[in-house]
């Protein structure tokens, strides 16, 4: 399944203004955007989602147009299919694993029960070794925990992609690099095509099949026919 975006944003003030141009097609399964704090990488990511409206451009994934200006198309998050897992990973504080899991299958806003969700919330707390703790609160869980049970919430609904901003990001130091290496070895297991975000060379080196140089903005310093930078 294949990313083709072509979109532009400008956000801020009269007095700061930040303009987001970016353009680029991948075909492989992890695509990392790379770029310093205030480049444009967590706008990029949310216009995929569907959480930021572009100004103009279009946006096509596995052939489908999500969003198009000159068409009026601007498919809802939710109907975009895609997964999504926060920097700081946005669990819900009063709900326990089980609940969090199962709120990525809510259509509402209505808590999940204790013991709700079933069959698909079941398979990804046994698939994540998430079952023992499945009864507690984020409050209680090590950084690595929450990050599989964020993970697993983007996963339930079997999204067509993951959209994963910063994912390493909240944890210290120490936890980083097992971290990776659990989440390297999970996205091997659902095989489904992954866009990361990242300030950090390390996650570029593990993940980065396909690597989009993201500064001011802008798409840099990427092979020619690969990967095309705005006018």
């Amino acid at each position: 399944m294949s990313f083709d975006v072509d979109i532009a944003k400008t956000v801020g003030s009269e007095r700061r203004r930040f303009e987001l141009r970016v353009r680029f097609r991948t075909e492989v399964r992890r695509t990392v955007i790379y770029g310093p704090s205030g480049a444009g990488k967590s706008l990029t990511l949310q216009a995929l989602a569907g959480l930021l409206k572009p100004d103009s451009g279009r946006i096509v994934f596995g052939g489908e147009v999500l969003y198009d200006s000159a068409m009026g198309i601007d498919t809802p998050a939710r109907g975009r299919g895609f997964g999504y897992l926060f920097q700081d990973y946005a669990l819900f504080p009063q709900l326990n694993v089980r609940q969090n899991i199962a709120f990525g299958l809510s259509r509402g806003w209505r808590n999940p029960g204790i013991d709700g969700g079933g069959e698909a919330v079941e398979r990804w707390l046994k698939a994540f070794e998430l079952a023992d703790v499945a009864a507690q609160r984020p409050a209680e869980l090590s950084g690595g925990q929450r990050q599989r049970t964020a993970l697993a919430r983007a996963l339930v609904n079997s999204p067509r992609a993951l959209l994963l901003d910063e994912p390493f990001s909240a944890l210290d130091p120490a936890l980083r690099e097992r971290t990776r290496r659990e989440l390297d070895e999970l996205l091997d297991q659902v095989g489904v095509p992954v866009v990361m975000i990242t300030h950090d060379p390390q996650d570029l080196a593990r993940f980065g099949q396909q690597a989009l140089s993201l500064r001011d903005g802008r798409i840099v310093d990427q092979p020619a026919g690969a990967i095309l930078e705005l006018a």
